[in-house]
């Protein structure tokens, strides 16, 4: 991981969360946004927490998949432009170690090489797509509303356009972009930035059965899939191939592989052990 190492990650039970709170229960890591009274919008101390949760996700093999929600009507309203131009105005976390360089949380999700789902029940905002992004799965429900407002006050979604791309056509960013008008979760759904739609009243426990379907396949399976796929856009067409034949061929040699193919004739679940 770019910002915290594996040696940070192990400090997180002395860690004191300002602005999140984590819960680990069985395979299934929680963050939720806790600056409601703040539409959830992220100072760079609450984007280096959030970081140092997806570290330590990253890194804890009893963690399959993770949960991001957040607390009040608005899921989140980007960056809090005040923090980010006035240092001083941003309490900072002392029991936080120090990241190895600005966080930036475009990079901290593409990082995470385990699956995540967004749970969406209110508005996403601005730089709120880098979260949604960056997550698998995006659960939203049917009152929740998409936008990216910067034009509006002169500026440019310029870091959110990164993570926008692979999801979303160029014309289409630069339409959401230009006009800075909100999309509704239906819209959002015809554009790839939602995969589902839910009921507000179901959508947590959707979102815990999506994630206990995840925590039952095999996790190392998924993490070096993830990673593979994510190396594809650095190599040339014609090699693809090649280089997928070769992760496939270090798969068939892991431990889940094995158990995944003995259980099977086995009858029985398999038993998992991330390597």
């Amino acid at each position: 991981m770019r910002f915290y190492s594996r040696e940070d990650s192990e400090l997180y039970q002395k860690v004191e969360f300002r602005y999140i709170k984590t819960a680990l229960k069985g395979h299934i890591f929680s963050i939720t946004l806790n600056r409601p009274d703040k539409r959830n919008a992220f100072t760079p101390t609450m984007a280096e927490e959030i970081a140092f949760a997806l570290a330590f996700a990253h890194y804890n093999p009893a963690v399959r998949c993770v949960i991001l929600d957040a607390y009040g009507p608005v899921f989140c309203a980007g960056a809090d432009l005040t923090a980010f131009h006035n240092p001083a105005s941003d309490f900072k976390n002392d029991t936080l170690p120090s990241s190895r360089e600005e966080v930036k949380l475009g990079d901290a999700f593409a990082q995470l090489l385990k699956p995540s789902i967004a749970v969406v029940e209110g508005a996403v905002l601005a730089g709120g797509f880098l979260i949604i992004c960056g997550c698998t799965f995006v659960l939203s429900v049917e009152e929740a509303t998409f936008s990216l407002p910067e034009v509006k006050r002169g500026l440019w979604p310029m870091q959110v356009m990164a993570s926008l791309l692979p999801i979303v056509s160029p014309r289409k960013v630069l339409e959401m972009s230009i006009t800075g008008r909100s999309y509704t979760a239906q819209e959002a759904l015809s554009l790839g930035l939602v995969s589902d739609i839910k009921d507000k009243h179901l959508i947590g426990d959707e979102a815990q059965k999506l994630a206990s379907m995840i925590s039952s396949n095999a996790p190392f399976a998924i993490c070096r899939g993830m990673e593979s796929l994510q190396n594809l856009a650095n190599i040339p067409a014609d090699e693809q191939q090649t280089f997928l034949k070769k992760q496939l061929d270090k798969l068939l040699e892991s431990e889940d592989a094995k158990e995944g193919a003995l259980a099977f004739r086995e009858k029985r679940n398999p038993v998992w052990k991330g390597r």
